[in-house]
């Protein structure tokens, strides 16, 4: 039974990216301009544009691990996620698990308004390949922190850092920087001015892949847990 769903998934992601390849690769923006539209975004939201070396490291460790941990591998598309979301998809008729990189994140948000269901995604997935030919790993993740919605109409997690912990992004500690990159993918669900229960829950699953990854241990992920959720620093 499971043979017979899996080779139904592979059949119809066949059907529906390899008559759409070329036309998708020729009609597409050529990503050229996404820098110009990232700050275009940005000023539009009244949010800072980190540079590429502005996003803390641990920050980047927390979210690529929770997000996409085979960005520093791939060049746009994760064909290993993207095929196990396929299967998942397909098998339990639901559009249950997107298999987004980061890069598809930032095209989808800056080029197709936010959606990447059923045409878009084939959009998103040939905007990300030739992003990714156009700009660098760390500005693709300082572009993406920068516009991301974070929650009660905020933008970017510069202005999260503010409003959860009163100090400034490089500033934070492991547990404020793995909340934020939690809150990243479902900020109306793991905001902590919002629900401080569901946001510290998603903190301690970031840790706990921050772990499984190796960039912290075990000992430093039981003590960003203690942290407390939300901070009143002393101002940003």
């Amino acid at each position: 039974m499971y043979g017979r769903r899996l080779a139904l998934a592979l059949a119809i992601a066949a059907a529906l990216v390899a008559p759409s390849a070329a036309t998708l690769w020729v009609w597409t923006p050529s990503g050229g301009d996404i820098q110009a539209r990232v700050q275009s975004l940005t000023a539009s939201h009244g949010t800072p544009l980190l540079a590429a070396d502005e996003v803390p490291p641990q920050l980047a460790e927390a979210v690529v691990s929770i997000e996409d941990e085979h960005f520093y591998d791939h060049h746009g598309i994760d064909s290993v996620g993207l095929g196990r979301s396929v299967i998942y998809d397909v098998t339990y008729l639901c559009l249950c698990q997107g298999g987004s990189t980061i890069t598809e994140q930032l095209v989808k948000d800056v080029y197709l308004g936010g959606s990447d269901r059923g045409y878009n995604k084939l959009e998103d997935m040939a905007l990300a390949l030739k992003v990714e030919q156009v700009i660098g790993k760390k500005r693709i993740l300082a572009d993406y922190l920068s516009e991301i919605t974070t929650g009660l109409g905020r933008y970017g997690v510069t202005d999260a850092a503010c409003a959860y912990f009163h100090a400034p992004l490089r500033n934070l500690t492991l547990g404020q920087y793995a909340l934020l990159a939690g809150v990243t993918q479902s900020p109306s669900a793991y905001d902590p001015t919002v629900d401080p229960g569901a946001a510290r829950q998603r903190r301690s699953e970031v840790l706990a892949q921050m772990v499984a990854d190796h960039y912290v241990t075990r000992a430093q992920a039981d003590s960003a847990n203690a942290e407390p959720v939300l901070s009143t620093g002393p101002g940003c």
